[in-house]
């Protein structure tokens, strides 16, 4: 009955927003409110389920999209990003582009959360995508692919640092496998998948410009001798990178021990942290140091929030709906449905992470609640608890729909309809999950 409810409420809201065309925050938050009511939340815990669900979520991100937009907007405001699309179009060539943007894409996901990959990334893949003359979808698709796996498998992103902790795996072993899996995974989601999706989805990879965190690339085209230099312009794009990678590799070395340096840098490596640092960092080196007066960088950066504020209350509903789904049991009655299966512990790892995605929408949630179930499966057996957790984490990433916030931050940052992003973005999330599977599984055979 509770998975008839959610996929009931997924129902009407596609009706309200598409038939309807009411706006798709408010449709969120009634149907947040339907559902809560459906599952028989008690009336009394129902508001706040929906208030702590999109506080949580935009807790966790807002700093992260708002410094972000700024920092993307100084960059492309002084030339930066037009700079560096301009670069790496000479060194890799029109023709070979997108693999200049995946493999960018994977490097950079490696050290960046999710969100603050997105944000840095776009602007610049738009001003590649503007230079070029192809479709702004065509180069974002393999970025994001990429970004989300190396999310989803490679350690240290929460989720699969997280999950090796619940196994007692070997973190070192879970990216090292990860990394082996992550590569043929991100060439088959990102440029290989893109080429099926054009048919799928033509009027998508018809826009040559659209979306929220596409609008902070908007930036008046320099002559490229105006522009700022190739490395600085790369700094400061690279910094938030360079300083979670050092603030990662401090935390390897740190064990057991505690003190002011290790708090400091667990600090500075946070992601909100990482942000301010530099955006302060872009308004010298992309502003000031160019003789940009501070009330023109401060305008800018009103500007780039103004662009994302309505996808930041959308973000917002969507944890929201994601909150009242996990409030009102859903992944407890899931959990029931494989208790005491007899499947392989890696296919099982992944099934139960998979329907637990699709059932309440977040990823992380999915995963944790399936490493509760999955230890007791595992007494007993030989199963490799590094590729244990790669399993959980392909699972988790399944089918992203509208409970689920990535979805809409993927609808908004590209402009696509609810239908488009269906199509491009819940079916690439659906092959990284399955191929990331299929090849935990022939890994699986030779370790």
């Amino acid at each position: 009955m509770p998975l008839f409810i959610v996929a009931l409420g997924i129902i009407v809201l596609l009706i309200l927003i598409m038939k309807w065309n009411i706006h798709t925050f408010i449709s969120l938050i009634i149907v947040a409110f339907l559902i809560a009511l459906s599952l028989g939340m008690p009336l009394k815990n129902i508001v706040a389920s929906i208030e702590s669900g999109m506080g949580g979520t935009l807790g966790s991100i807002a700093f992260v999209f708002g410094l972000g937009a700024i920092l993307g907007k100084l960059i492309a405001n002084a030339g930066g990003a037009q700079r560096i699309a301009i670069t790496l179009i000479e060194k890799f060539g029109e023709k070979q582009i997108q693999w200049a943007v995946v493999i960018a894409s994977f490097i950079l996901g490696i050290a960046l959360f999710f969100e603050v990959g997105l944000v840095l990334l776009i602007p610049i893949v738009y001003q590649i995508a503007k230079q070029t003359k192809v479709s702004f979808l065509s180069l974002g698709l393999p970025m994001v692919a990429a970004l989300s796996v190396t999310h989803g498998f490679l350690p240290p992103h929460p989720g699969p640092t997280v999950i090796a902790q619940e196994y007692n795996a070997n973190i070192g072993m879970v990216l090292l496998y990860g990394i082996i899996v992550a590569i043929p995974t991100t060439f088959i989601s990102g440029p290989f998948f893109a080429r099926f999706a054009k048919k799928w989805a033509p009027t998508a990879f018809d826009k040559l410009e659209s979306g929220s965190l596409a609008e902070i690339g908007e930036a008046k085209q320099f002559k490229l001798e105006e522009t700022p230099g190739f490395g600085i312009s790369a700094f400061t794009a690279l910094f938030p990178v360079l300083l979670m990678m050092l603030s990662t590799i401090i935390s390897l070395f740190q064990g057991d021990k505690s003190g002011f340096i290790f708090d400091f840098f667990t600090m500075v490596g946070s992601p909100t942290t990482v942000m301010l640092l530099s955006v302060l960092l872009a308004i010298y080196t992309m502003g000031l140091a160019r003789n940009i007066p501070m009330k023109e960088l401060m305008s800018a950066a009103e500007s780039s929030i103004r662009s994302i504020a309505m996808m930041l209350l959308i973000i917002g509903a969507g944890g929201a709906l994601k909150q009242v789904l996990i409030d009102g049991g859903v992944g407890d009655y899931v959990a029931v449905l494989f208790d005491g299966s007899s499947i392989s512990p890696i296919i099982l790892a992944w099934l139960i992470a998979a329907v637990l995605r699709i059932a309440q929408g977040s990823a992380t949630v999915a995963a944790l609640t399936t490493a509760g179930l999955v230890i007791p499966l595992m007494a007993g057996s030989d199963v490799n608890l590094a590729l244990m957790v790669l399993a959980t984490g392909a699972g988790s990433l399944i089918a992203s729909h509208v409970n689920d916030t990535g979805f809409w931050i993927i609808k908004e940052s590209f402009g696509l309809t609810i239908k488009e992003t269906f199509l491009t973005w819940t079916m690439l999330e659906t092959v990284i999950s399955i191929s990331g599977l299929v090849f935990i599984l022939l890994l699986n055979i030779f370790v």
